[in-house]
């Protein structure tokens, strides 16, 4: 299968190293790539791993037509606000008849119901594993592993970012000494105040609502609170009683619907939301048949995520 990728950060560039390892038993090509930093770059027969980019594509359309690829690859940064440009980007592949996956969560928050909608009535496949837990199988345990089940609920800490922050604070570091640490690492979000400020986890928090609960929110209609005012003080002093903070996402269905809250909380570290430190990350779903599962991804990078994209694809080429 021929792939045109949107965007082609540590995400993008991760996911063309795993082609290139697995391309003898999975023989996927990358056709295309456009970035809005590096330019576009197109050959039918596949790119290599440093492609030679030209000017920018003038729009999307014209890229997804000069690549003419069967499945196109969204990977541009987060816009936790509106989701955009990456769902016009989805929209537009749906238009030429392209399966799409994403690694964006913005467009699962956002409009999730619609673009499932566009991408039925096209007739083609529409994944996104990688928009939650780094490529951990989550949406893919539900609708494979938990028939007959209703999602009653989850808990989670999904964000990595702000574990990353406040374990420097706890040895002493700024919370900006802690930004650089998740950047040095390839986790935080291009602006990295989506983060701190809780919005990563919120769209998280509504991209599992969505698609899980049919919940139909999106991040604004959650007001999160994130680490933004914690001090080093603070959690030093926190950590002196065996306690700590997390950014917990929290879904519940209700008469009413599904109400989500994402909030920083100080937990004993004996809590199993505080235990998970680092890039790791836990999700715990709550059902009315099974009670409760968890998925727990241990100090993962850019690869899961990359990872998660190539089990989409692998899905969409063997159905």
């Amino acid at each position: 299968m021929n792939l045109a990728l949107i965007g082609y950060g540590n995400v993008g560039r991760a996911f063309a190293r795993l082609l290139h390892r697995k391309r003898a038993s999975f023989p996927f090509r990358i056709c295309g790539i456009h970035t809005a930093r590096h330019g576009t770059a197109v050959d039918p027969k596949g790119l290599p791993l440093e492609p030679p980019f030209g000017p920018p594509a003038a729009s999307i359309g014209e890229f997804l037509d000069a690549a003419r690829a069967e499945v196109a690859i969204e990977v541009t940064p987060l816009d936790p606000t509106t989701g955009e440009p990456a769902i016009s980007h989805i929209r537009a592949a749906f238009a030429r008849g392209m399966h799409v996956i994403t690694a964006n969560k913005g467009p699962i928050a956002h409009a999730y119901h619609a673009l499932d909608e566009a991408a039925r009535a096209a007739g083609v496949g529409f994944r996104f594993e990688s928009t939650v837990m780094d490529g951990a199988p989550v949406y893919s345990l539900v609708r494979n592993g938990l028939p007959g089940c209703e999602i009653l609920g989850f808990t989670g800490v999904l964000n990595s970012t702000t574990k990353i922050v406040v374990e420097a604070m706890r040895d002493g570091l700024s919370m900006q000494d802690g930004i650089r640490v998740a950047q040095r690492l390839g986790i935080a979000e291009t602006d990295a105040s989506y983060d701190i400020d809780g919005w990563d986890s919120a769209a998280k928090a509504c991209a599992l609502a969505n698609v899980l609960m049919d919940a139909r929110v999106t991040p604004p209609q959650i007001e999160p609170r994130g680490i933004g005012r914690l001090t080093t003080e603070r959690v030093q002093a926190l950590a002196a009683t065996g306690k700590t903070v997390r950014v917990v996402s929290h879904a519940k269905r209700t008469r009413e619907g599904v109400r989500l809250r994402v909030r920083a909380e100080v937990l004993p570290i004996t809590d199993l939301l505080a235990a998970i430190e680092g890039t790791s990350n836990l999700l715990l779903i709550h059902t009315d048949l099974m009670g409760t599962v968890g998925t727990v991804s241990i100090n993962p990078g850019v690869e899961q995520t990359a990872y998660g994209l190539f089990s989409d694809l692998v899905d969409i080429a063997r159905s």
